[in-house]
């Protein structure tokens, strides 16, 4: 039968494809991917010669997850929706995140300012102009408790975009559920934790790898013991996605981290099984929707056969790549920017196509300005219409058996191993950015999309094609000024009135903890409860750890 299949192929691409394309040829002489991977002009059963289906695609909920990592999908629960929302104070970001959950989100997504993402107060001389610009100002447990004042924090799940200081800001959050009368135990969320991917592709690091290194598995080891619903890590392709790399890129270099928070936590003491089931994982979703779909497949797959093949893990739930999604933001214009709501629903639906856990859906006006409430809304609405209107999540893997996806999903995953090798002959993923292996792989994908761009080779509508003249109409979100005099005005009267020897204390005791061996989360925490700031704790770490300084080595 394949051999009839493939013969019949042959003869309809010599006889039916030929008369046509002699006609009518194809608009380009050769299609390819975003990662470059060459389409054909049809897909067949010889496409897939070797596939097996038991070993490589299976059934959901079951090894190797290619299907998903849930028996039913999305036919039992939907995704968790959850807009990416943060900005000026904690008590206006309150006031949209109240908004968000009446309008149906079903999780919070907490977005600081740069300040917060790099462990400064609102008043320190380098937080200047930059108070509440791109998120929510977070100085003290104060802030923690109005960000979420009126929102059970036992009944909503929280992810919190926070990396370098990610372990003091779930000290707060902790301290701020204890406010409330939930106890750490009952507290759902991620926190994203993932420093690696910011020495690669964001910058907002504080502290040299070793020592940050330490600070994620302390938070393995302590939520392993007093949070075991909350996922102690969202290992981010999104960020190196949105710094220019393809997909293949994207899922490689996210599970080159993977693998070295892993090495790291075994390392420490921790055995596999402790921690894996609850690591998570961050991507990316970008135009392109077949490669989108057969990525998130193929990631699935990869971290199954490495997390139990690498590691010997044994429990199932160490073997689930559970994922969070967000649309691309890269690849938002502000030209003609209603375009970026068919933009947004594309890559919005290849994320579900492709089996996440989570998703947010970026608004249209993201490449001008912090998205206003209507915006948002219709953000909200891409991801409702998907689950309820589309059909999309009646029945699961959709796309399975397609000769296309299939293919693509393999190509992927060939390709992901591949950069894998060169990865573990460099050293490990330390090595590969100490050497600026990563880096230049990035940073050569970006500049080839860039030079398709500019040749018009790769159309983006309403830019290098179908442009018009157009008068820019939108109300745009701005963030007042005046909050950064209040802010600092707040810690002026947070410091003045608190217990400033018990903040001492603490701060000595974390100084000395973080000189030794000792885990850092619940000293952390004991500086928090005194109300220490988020800079003071920064401070005592920079002390003892030192700051980063590109160009010096990891």
């Amino acid at each position: 039968m394949a051999d009839e299949i493939a013969n019949r192929k042959a003869y309809w691409e010599s006889t039916t494809l030929k008369k046509a394309t002699d006609r009518f040829p194809e608009r380009r002489t050769e299609f390819r991917t975003l990662s470059g991977i060459a389409v054909r002009t049809l897909y067949a059963p010889d496409d897939l010669a070797d596939y097996d289906y038991l070993r490589d695609l299976g059934f959901p909920g079951e090894y190797p997850y290619t299907r998903g990592v849930q028996p039913t999908m999305y036919r039992g629960r939907l995704w968790t929706m959850r807009q990416y929302a943060g900005f000026a104070t904690a008590q206006e970001s309150n006031q949209r995140y109240k908004y968000l959950l009446s309008q149906g989100q079903t999780g919070l997504s907490v977005a600081f300012d740069l300040p917060t993402q790099i462990g400064y107060d609102a008043d320190h001389p380098l937080a200047e102009g930059e108070v509440g610009k791109v998120g929510v100002s977070v100085c003290s447990l104060a802030d923690m408790e109005i960000l979420f004042d009126g929102i059970p924090l036992d009944r909503v799940s929280t992810s919190m975009t926070i990396n370098a200081p990610a372990a003091i800001l779930l000290a707060m959050y902790i301290a701020a559920a204890e406010k409330q009368g939930v106890p750490a135990s009952a507290l759902r969320g991620t926190v994203q934790n993932d420093i690696l991917k910011e020495y690669v592709a964001r910058g907002t690091y504080i502290y040299p790898p070793h020592p940050s290194m330490r600070l994620i598995t302390d938070v393995f080891a302590h939520c392993k013991e007093h949070l075991p619903k909350w996922n102690t890590i969202s290992i981010s392709g999104y960020h190196i996605r949105e710094a220019g790399a393809t997909a293949v890129q994207e899922v490689a270099f996210t599970l080159g981290n993977a693998i070295a928070y892993v090495e790291a936590a075994i390392r420490a003491g921790l055995e596999v099984d402790e921690f894996a089931p609850r690591l998570s994982f961050f991507f990316n979703a970008h135009n392109h929707l077949f490669e989108e779909v057969a990525k998130f497949r193929a990631a699935r797959r990869i971290w199954a056969r490495i997390i139990r093949e690498r590691f010997g893990a044994q429990d199932p739930g160490s073997a689930h790549l559970r994922f969070h999604t967000q649309t691309a933001g890269s690849t938002l214009t502000a030209q003609q920017p209603d375009n970026n709501v068919v933009r947004v629903a594309l890559q919005a639906l290849s994320a579900v196509l492709g089996g996440t856990q989570s998703l947010h859906t970026n608004s249209r006006d993201e490449a001008l300005c912090l998205p206003t409430a209507q915006s948002v809304q219709i953000a909200l609405r891409t991801q409702q219409i998907i689950a309820h209107e589309s059909g999309t999540a009646d029945t699961v893997d959709p796309l399975a058996g397609s000769y296309y996806v299939e293919h693509l999903t393999d190509e992927i995953e060939r390709q992901v191993m591949d950069y894998l090798q060169r990865i573990d002959a460099l050293g490990g993923m330390l090595k590969a950015i100490e050497g600026g292996f990563v880096q230049r792989e990035i940073q050569n994908s970006a500049y080839a999309y860039q030079k398709a761009v500019d040749s018009r080779e790769q159309v983006v509508v309403g830019v290098n094609e179908f442009t018009v003249e157009e008068e820019q109409r939108y109300d745009m979100l701005r963030v007042d000024p005046a909050v950064e005099e209040e802010q600092r005005a707040r810690l002026d009267r947070l410091r003045a009135e608190r217990d400033s020897a018990r903040v001492q204390d603490t701060l000595r005791a974390l100084h000395a903890g973080a000189e030794g061996e000792d885990n850092l989360v619940p000293l952390i925490l004991n500086c928090v409860r005194a109300d220490a700031t988020l800079g003071e704790i920064c401070d005592v770490l920079r002390d003892v750890f030192g700051e980063y300084r590109p160009g010096f080595g990891l």
